[in-house]
């Protein structure tokens, strides 16, 4: 561009149009170098990061692979031992209740969580009752259970045992491998399909080589109608209505 103002001369020219177009293209150049340095230096950066703080997430297993439930259930935290004790402790200290009145269902341990029918002109709930005897003893030991008639809660169906622990991780299948400790529920008779169990009892002890766990039965029948009772090696629990062989252990949560 010229200037303008009075007393210039034509020797006072800018720099020429192809000068100029060459000065442009000239940055051009250098900015686009620099952009892909700059994009070079970021995917190298993120690569090292990755490989120095992989993802913590869990990797899914592939389908159709499971992981065996001892695995599963090692990952979650159970009861302590002196819960578990004094699981065993409440289990033991209840040996020899029967029903009253006799020859009924109406037991103590239905009528702690107001379950049952009201006709037994007492306190006592009107149910069989060997959950609600096994749910008794984890819940005055500490164990954190919901009473109530949703599934995967506790309640007084055999089988809700079955649901809680899946719904926990502490479910483990007899053929599992799973050696079974003292304060754990051993679910009997179960058909998961239908969500429906013959026989709960709570585990004492376990002699290595046994089938069955030494347990403590609510509402058993070994030694009379309808009582709290001690069988070793339970692997077959006597539900009344012919046999319920052993289908896995539930061990309570911390």
């Amino acid at each position: 561009m010229r200037d303008s103002s009075p007393g210039a001369t034509s020797n006072t020219r800018g720099p020429t149009r192809s000068t100029a177009r060459r000065d442009i293209r000239r940055r051009r150049r250098r900015q686009r170098r620099l952009i892909a340095g700059v994009v070079v230096l970021g995917v190298v950066l993120v690569a090292g990061a990755y490989v120095a703080f992989p993802s913590s997430s869990p990797t899914a297993a592939p389908l159709g692979v499971t992981t065996s439930p001892t695995s599963v259930a090692s990952a979650f935290p159970t009861a302590s031992a002196a819960v578990r004790a004094q699981i065993v402790s409440l289990a033991q200290g209840q040996l020899g209740y029967a029903t009253d009145p006799s020859s009924t269902y109406c037991n103590r341990f239905s009528g702690y969580f107001y379950s049952g029918t009201a006709d037994c002109g007492n306190s006592n709930r009107d149910a069989q009752w060997c959950a609600d005897f096994a749910a008794w003893t984890w819940r005055l030991a500490g164990v954190p259970i919901v009473y109530q008639f949703i599934n995967g809660d506790l309640n007084s169906s055999s089988a809700s045992f079955y649901e809680w622990g899946v719904r926990h991780h502490t479910w483990h299948p007899v053929a599992s491998g799973y050696v079974p400790q003292p304060g754990d529920v051993a679910v009997y008779g179960l058909n998961a399909k239908a969500l429906v169990a013959q026989h709960v009892a709570v585990v004492v002890s376990f002699t290595p080589g046994a089938r069955g766990p030494n347990a403590i039965n609510g509402d058993g029948n070994h030694t009379g109608f309808s009582r709290v009772e001690f069988v070793r090696d339970e692997f077959n629990a006597d539900a009344g209505a012919g046999s319920a062989p052993l289908a896995g252990y539930v061990a309570p949560n911390a």
